[in-house]
């Protein structure tokens, strides 16, 4: 049981809260038994639906392009993670170190670097784009 005192436009009110069920509630106001009715609350269930971004088209024809016709060493995802940020396109010039992608993973910002020195010859990935450990980000030739 919880007692309650409460005071109402000057008035003092004296609450027990007796035994609750699904459907009544026994108070006692000043001495006064209740028995309250309670509503039934409809409650919907919500489902929600996680489908993973696709990238553009454009990109998919570069992802499905046979090994043959990339050439170079692809820099790939350390971790799974969100593409918050590509720093280079195709037909650029890079150096070692340089930042290539931005990879968002645990709440972080990962500068992806390049590994050697070399020219951009296929960009995989585009801003937004969700991608998994060891998914391809940028090919160097």
């Amino acid at each position: 049981m919880k007692e309650f005192k409460y005071t109402i436009n000057g008035n003092k009110y004296e609450v027990v809260v007796g035994n609750v069920s699904d459907e009544t509630v026994e108070l006692t106001v000043n001495g006064e038994p209740y028995t309250v009715e309670l509503e039934k609350k409809i409650v919907e269930k919500k489902v929600v639906k996680v489908v993973a971004p696709k990238p553009a088209a454009a990109q998919q024809a570069v992802v499905a392009a046979p090994q043959g016709e990339v050439k170079g060493d692809a820099v790939k995802a350390p971790l799974p993670g969100v593409i918050k940020d590509v720093c280079v396109k195709v037909g650029d010039t890079v150096k070692e170190g340089q930042t290539l992608v931005v990879l968002e993973a645990m709440k972080m910002a990962n500068n992806l670097d390049a590994e050697k020195d070399g020219t951009v010859t296929a960009v995989l990935v585009s801003v937004g784009e969700t991608v998994m450990e060891d998914t391809p980000l940028v090919v160097i030739g």
